[in-house]
């Protein structure tokens, strides 16, 4: 496969990183991690350590026949990114949007419409961006592809690249099982600038059950029945975890975080709904008041 990685930080370079094995992959990066990567190689360290050659780029001039778009800015960079290439796509074009949150496949519809497939993506892989260059895997996790004619030959490619995939049989249940977890572990890691690990202390308990139950109350009314016990369970997974979250670490660089987009989005369907949501709104004002500070 022809396979672009749009946005390519910490996900993005890795998911490259990985594909390169069977794939012509191009990575587009901002300018010192595509330069650097040019020059020495992708360094991939943690699960695995290993320098990748792979070509990288900082926009695309050109988009070949029958290629696949991995998408994975920030959801609020979506819209940037994509208008940049949309004069680009070609009929046969796939857009996978592997990012955070809950609608972010939608800003891409909206701006490409018809045009080529859209697809919706969820990835459970830890990783962390340490310098231009380099990236450390902190674990291989999975991904899920939304059904559609083409997502088996993605998975099937994905698997073997050594990245576990498979075809979804309904990619918002995905979304909100990442969602709930996301809605805990972000905002709570990045005001209490903890590991994620730290967030099972027993004194949060209560913090986290909240949060849980406002969301299952929305996601209930948005389609998805789930137990408290099954999110407790998916939460169960970050007790052993040394990983700093995404939140805290764009916290950490003084970079915009993609809360609106999770209990954000909570909050905005939980209003949609008539269901009140404080604690995620709670939540949501201590990041803002993070990222103003700066």
């Amino acid at each position: 496969m022809k396979i672009i990685i749009l946005g390519a930080g910490a996900i993005g370079s890795l998911y490259g990183a990985k594909l390169s094995r069977l794939n012509d992959i191009v990575l587009v990066a901002r300018k010192k991690h595509a330069d650097t990567i040019n020059r020495r190689g992708l360094k991939i360290t943690g699960v695995e350590n290993r320098t990748y050659r792979l070509k990288a780029a900082t926009r695309m001039k050109k988009i070949e026949k029958n290629s696949l778009i991995i998408l994975t800015t920030k959801v609020y960079d979506s819209g940037n990114a994509i208008n940049q290439i949309k004069k680009l796509l070609r009929e046969d074009t796939i857009i996978l949007c592997l990012q955070n949150g809950y609608g972010s496949e939608e800003v891409v519809k909206k701006i490409v419409g018809k045009k080529c497939l859209v697809l919706r993506g969820v990835t459970a892989v830890g990783t962390s961006f340490l310098k231009p260059g380099i990236i450390k895997m902190n674990n291989i996790g999975y991904t899920a592809i939304e059904k559609s004619g083409k997502s088996k030959e993605i998975s099937e490619n994905f698997d073997r690249c050594g990245l576990k995939a498979y075809v979804s049989k309904n990619i918002m249940e995905d979304v909100w099982k990442k969602l709930f977890m996301n809605c805990v572990l972000n905002p709570i890691t990045g005001i209490f600038k903890i590991k994620n690990k730290e967030i099972a202390h027993e004194s949060l308990r209560p913090l986290r059950t909240a949060v849980i139950k406002e969301c299952l109350a929305v996601a209930k009314k948005d389609g998805f029945n789930f137990s408290f016990k099954f999110v407790e369970d998916i939460l169960d997974r970050v007790r052993k975890s040394d990983n700093y979250s995404s939140m805290y670490q764009d916290l950490l660089k003084g970079n915009r975080t993609e809360i609106d987009y999770l209990n954000g989005a909570v909050v905005k369907l939980g209003k949609k709904y008539g269901i009140k949501c404080p604690v995620n709104e709670s939540l949501v004002g201590m990041i803002k008041f993070l990222e103003a500070r700066g």
